[in-house]
């Protein structure tokens, strides 16, 4: 199980207002302190599943932040309508389209997904795997 996933970035301030711009709406909170941006969901009453905080902050060695070639970050969105609006709001505060909003052959006919490259080059996914939004026209 994850616990927990960070990414760098040398301008907090553009961090959060990209992240800001979606992560709220997902359910997170967030907690600004001097180590950084700390997104976190609350535990569910009677629920033993603690989902994965997600931490924006500046590299702990003090050299520039950069970014994973092959690396991800994929947030699970409820409705194929929230992607959209999501990967827009995101766009709109900063962010770069990495591929619009949609469905893609080479995946499941329910997997609709948006990317997006976060301010410091981070790239980041909002997808939808729900089986009952409309599935792929094949």
């Amino acid at each position: 199980m994850i616990g927990y996933v960070t990414v760098g970035a040398d301008d907090l301030d553009m961090a959060e207002k990209f992240y800001s711009a979606f992560l709220p709406r997902l359910g997170y909170g967030l907690d600004v302190s001097r180590e950084g941006l700390s997104y976190s969901i609350p535990m569910a009453d009677g629920s033993a599943f603690l989902p994965p905080d997600f931490y924006v902050k500046p590299p702990y060695d003090g050299a520039p932040a950069s970014t994973g070639n092959g690396a991800m970050v994929a947030f699970e969105v409820p409705t194929q309508a929230m992607v959209r609006d999501l990967h827009a709001s995101a766009l709109a505060a900063g962010g770069r389209d990495e591929g619009a909003p949609g469905f893609r052959t080479d995946y499941s006919a329910h997997f609709y997904v948006g990317y997006l490259r976060d301010p410091q080059g981070n790239k980041i996914a909002l997808y939808c795997s729900s089986r009952s939004e409309p599935g792929r026209p094949d």
